[in-house]
């Protein structure tokens, strides 16, 4: 690591076991987030772009604009892809591509928190960009996930590029 040795005993058992746990957490995380605004036929993008934005962000314009521009295709956006990413981390189907871009997702939270109340740089949508970033490099959707399995197809066999999007 950055040009040195490293080395370290770990448990495998506790570390799968742990990876599991995240992905599921995070996954209802997610999940959980989408389908309450899947449900709620008054649910719209435009609420949190227009009145959750903090004084002082830096892109006030441009998230007004997305709110009286784009509220149309970023409000249904918005609930399936919360939805469908919590599914796939709940059951470890295409977790590299679906980590990604949940981290996609938390990095505009993030930036659409600036400035943050409770911290100076760091608040959880970054923490969940990280966790996220962990789960796709360790290949988290192959412990008690789809994934395993969709890797032995042979569609993923004669196309290894595929795996790229699995783990």
């Amino acid at each position: 690591m950055l040009g040195r040795d490293v080395s370290f005993t770990y448990s495998e058992t506790w570390v799968g076991y742990s990876l599991f746990a995240l992905r599921i957490i995070m996954g209802w995380t997610f999940f959980y987030a989408g389908i309450t605004k899947v449900i709620n036929p008054e649910w719209s993008v435009r609420g949190f772009l227009l009145f959750g934005i903090p004084d002082g962000n830096p892109l006030t314009g441009l998230w007004t604009t997305m709110a009286n521009d784009w509220a149309w295709l970023l409000t249904p956006l918005n609930q399936v892809g919360l939805t469908l990413i919590g599914l796939a981390l709940i059951f470890g189907v295409f977790l590299r591509f679906s980590a990604f871009w949940g981290a996609v997702m938390m990095l505009f939270y993030w930036i659409a928190s600036y400035p943050f109340a409770n911290s100076f740089l760091i608040d959880y949508h970054m923490v969940y960009v990280f966790l996220l970033f962990g789960l796709g490099a360790f290949g988290a959707g192959r412990i008690l996930g789809l994934d395993a399995w969709i890797e032995n197809l042979s569609i993923v066999e004669e196309n290894p590029r595929l795996k790229l999007l699995l783990g």
